[in-house]
């Protein structure tokens, strides 16, 4: 057992280290091979795999061993491979194409990668850990591809840089990371930042760093940019621009433009752009490339233009003042100018100054001038009007039926009115005669106040100027002047009566009439609660000399009226007992309102000369008891009355009822008896008529049964005939069928030994054409001379050979192609008579 522990067997591509204990030096054995292990050897490590490189590989050694120039490894004097500590070494599949197993100290740094292929747009970042040909350490360069990268020792590789793809209308921009000679041979400081335009494939240099791609502006007619200078330096267009300065770039200079590194888009703009009917005032413009600060300059259309740096539209683009025959602009002049009248003669506006301009006519404002209002006449019917206030004087005055223009030095002037006159003004516009709502209602403050007064009624207006107030009467349109306003009348209202319930700018002049609720108390201390109706209408004053605003002398009429009949009624009703009152309360109350006449009734008016009213009549409407014990009593006998006339109505309905029900009975019996007679003789005639039908039905059904009978075994002859008839064509069908079967089979088998034979002979002659088609190739390939040749080869090799041994007439052959031999003996017999 331990000489066989001593034996190792190393496969292919193994190795392991043995340790000579004796001279302490380690060496390698590489399979395939048996060791036996001696006693003074050991085994430091192993058996291993051979490090194996495939193609496109490497792998990096540490420690490696020193090898000579013609790669054989370098032992000192005892044996013991040499190793580079603390070095590196790169072993590619090129220089190490077979396995190769490691030295004792070696060291297999990572694992075996692959090695870095680069295209054309790729490149490595290499730096320099150490002083190595004509590189420092720290030095950085590229390694630019298409090629595969070798690494080395004395190299780090620091990052893959892609190549930057500049497209058409793009721009790279680059940042130099240090100071250097970039692609165009300019000198660039550490910082600095340029753009390359040249369109195609661009691989930044070790000092720059691409900070991105520009895109550029498309400059049209209608679009172009705004761009800030950010230090001195020279465009693109060759201009030199100054730090801070800005510019504009149109479709003119360039068709499309990238913002260059030193260069701010501060915006876009846009054409602006004017029709015949346009204009528009551009503030600090620019005149012969000089900004003229503080001035406005006037452009009217048709025209197009971009607005340069510093300029500025003053209220955007305005329309030209397009004035018809009924229209004028209102104008002031802001500074003193030279005009032209309507005549075309020179006039001087000084500032402050408005005039107007009639049309119809085109008016474009000059610079000098401010339109504050275009204004259009005014058309007025004779009952519309308009409030006109002159800004001179103060003065207002209304302005009614007829058209009207507001001259320079006038204005529309808005008439306040109280509030409640608005509301009572708002609900006569809401709600028309019928009670239906009209719409909103919006009222024109510089409208003439219109009011329509109804019919039979009375309007008072008032004018504050002279203190003086006028009636109207309706029906009438009431025009308010600038100083008058309506007087508003607060009347009571409700049952019973409250004051200011009822607001109104008219005063119903009747007949009408008003409904009032007063509680009295008789004699005997009976309190009633009176609901009284009194009909009324105002007296017109018809004399010379009398004024009609008396009947406005007393605001709250109604109220006033109320109370002065309720008080009558109350004197005259405590002098009575309660049942003389109810059964005389009509004459009591009209007397008491309009007294008596000298034959003792009652007089047929009251006139209250205060205002002119008059009541004409009185209804009493209800007359309800205020005590509780009063009322139940009042309304017991009312009951009592009530039942007493029910119940003889009640017995009156029944005696007519009972005669009524009597008659009904006696034509009901009469009605049942006729009924039974003539249902008899319906019965009569069913009986007749059934016996009828049965015998009719007996005979019938006896034909029926006949016929059917006859019917059925005709029936079953001619299905047996169709029978046979159908079964002699269904055997004739299955036998025309089997024979066109066979007959198709035997087609088919045929045509088919047809389409064998023909594929056959097909295959034979696409065969014999192949084998000519070779054969011919062969010929040509090889030449009909050189056919000959090697036909005549062997027989001309023959004859030499004889020659050679000095034989004549003697013929070899193998026996296995045929001879001529017909006029050999001939042939002998001339030759050798020649000879002789």
């Amino acid at each position: 057992m331990d000489e066989l522990s001593r034996v190792i067997r190393l496969p292919p591509y193994q190795y392991l280290h043995v340790l000579d204990t004796n001279n302490n030096v380690t060496r390698v054995l590489s399979g395939p091979q048996t060791y036996t292990r001696q006693d003074h050897e050991k085994i430091v490590s192993g058996p291993s795999p051979m490090i194996i490189v495939p193609p496109q590989s490497y792998v990096v050694i540490e420690n490696p061993v020193v090898r000579s120039v013609e790669g054989i490894v370098i032992v000192d004097s005892y044996g013991q491979a040499k190793l580079r500590h603390g070095e590196r070494e790169v072993r590619t599949s090129t220089q190490f194409t077979d396995p190769f197993p490691l030295y004792a100290g070696e060291i297999v740094s990572g694992s075996v990668q692959k090695l870095t292929v680069l295209d054309a747009k790729s490149a490595l970042r290499i730096r320099a850990n150490r002083d190595f040909d004509n590189h420092a350490a720290g030095d950085e360069w590229h390694f630019v591809g298409p090629a595969t990268y070798l690494p080395r020792i004395e190299e780090d590789v620091v990052g893959t840089i892609k190549a930057s793809v500049i497209k058409k209308n793009q721009a790279l921009k680059l940042r130099a990371d240090k100071k250097c000679v970039d692609c165009f041979g300019i000198t660039r400081d550490a910082g600095e930042e340029w753009l390359v335009r040249d369109p195609g494939t661009y691989m930044p240099r070790v000092d720059e760093s691409v900070l991105g791609v520009l895109n550029a502006t498309i400059l049209t007619d209608k679009a172009s940019i705004y761009l800030r200078a950010l230090r001195t330096f020279k465009d693109i267009y060759g201009i030199q621009r100054k730090a801070g300065e800005e510019w504009l770039v149109t479709s003119k200079m360039a068709e499309t433009h990238v913002q260059d590194v030193h260069e701010e888009i501060i915006s876009h703009v846009p054409i602006t752009t004017l029709t015949n009917r346009q204009y528009c005032i551009v503030l600090d413009p620019i005149v012969n490339g000089n900004q003229q600060l503080g001035t406005r300059e006037l452009r009217r259309g048709e025209t197009s233009f971009f607005l340069q740096p510093g300029e500025t539209l003053e209220n955007g683009i305005q329309d030209v003042c397009i004035l018809a025959d009924d229209e004028a602009v209102l104008l002031q002049a802001n500074e003193s100018f030279l005009d032209k009248d309507a005549n075309g003669a020179p006039l001087q506006r000084l500032p402050g100054v408005k005039w107007m301009v009639y049309g119809p006519c085109e008016y474009v404002p000059p610079i000098q001038v401010n339109v504050l209002e275009i204004r259009k006449a005014i058309p007025l019917d004779k009952n519309e009007g308009i409030y006109v206030r002159d800004t001179k004087t103060g003065k207002v005055r209304a302005e009614c039926g007829q058209t009207y223009m507001l001259q320079p030095t006038e204005e529309l002037w808005e008439k306040k009115l109280p509030d409640e006159v608005e509301e009572l003004l708002r609900k006569d516009a809401y709600v028309d005669d019928n009670g239906i709502g009209r719409g909103v209602f919006i009222r024109d403050a510089t409208r003439v106040v219109t009011f329509e007064v109804p019919h039979n009624t009375a309007i008072q207006i008032y004018d504050y100027s002279s203190t003086m107030s006028r009636i109207l009467f309706g029906p009438t349109l009431v025009m308010l002047s600038p100083d008058e306003q309506f007087m508003v009348m607060k009347l009571s209202g409700d049952v019973p009566k409250r004051v200011k319930v009822i607001k109104t700018l008219c005063l119903q002049l009747g007949p009408d009439f008003m409904r009032d609720q007063i509680t009295v108390e008789t004699s005997d201390h009976a309190r009633l609660r009176l609901t009284i109706a009194y009909n009324w209408h105002f007296q017109i004053p018809s004399k010379q000399g009398e004024s009609p605003a008396k009947i406005f002398s007393v605001r709250d009429f109604v109220g006033d009226a109320c109370k002065t009949l309720a008080s009558r009624i109350r004197g005259a009703v405590a002098v009575e007992t309660f049942d003389h009152f109810h059964k005389h309360s009509a004459q009591i109350i009209r007397s008491s309102i309009f007294g008596l006449d000298e034959n003792g009734e009652p007089k047929s008016e009251l006139m209250f000369p205060t205002n002119n009213l008059c009541i004409t009549n009185v209804d009493i409407q209800s007359a309800e008891p205020v005590d509780a014990q009063t009322r139940d009593s009042l309304q017991k006998s009312v009951q009592l009355a009530i039942e007493i006339t029910t119940k003889s109505q009640e017995a009156k309905a029944k005696a007519i009822a009972m005669k009524e029900d009597e008659e009904a009975k006696g034509l009901l019996v009469t009605q049942q008896l006729e009924n039974q007679t003539e249902a008899e003789k319906a019965r009569k005639r069913l009986v007749e008529l059934s016996a009828q039908c049965a015998a009719v039905e007996a005979e019938g059904a006896a034909v029926a049964t006949a016929k059917a009978k006859a019917q059925a075994a005709e029936i079953e002859a001619l299905a047996a005939v169709k029978q046979a008839e159908l079964r002699v064509q269904a055997m004739q069908i299955e036998h025309d069928s089997q024979m066109l079967r066979l007959q198709s089979e035997h087609e088919l088998e045929i045509q088919h030994a047809k389409q064998m034979a023909e594929l056959e002979i097909q295959k034979k002659r696409e065969l014999i054409a192949i084998e000519a088609d070779k054969f011919k190739s062969m010929v040509d390939t090889i030449g009909q001379q050189t056919i000959v040749e090697m036909a005549r080869a062997g027989p001309e090799a023959q004859v030499k050979l004889l020659a050679s041994l000095g034989l004549q007439g003697y013929l070899i052959t193998d026996g296995k192609s045929p001879v001529n031999l017909v006029n050999t003996a001939q042939d002998l017999i001339r030759n050798i008579t020649s000879e002789k």
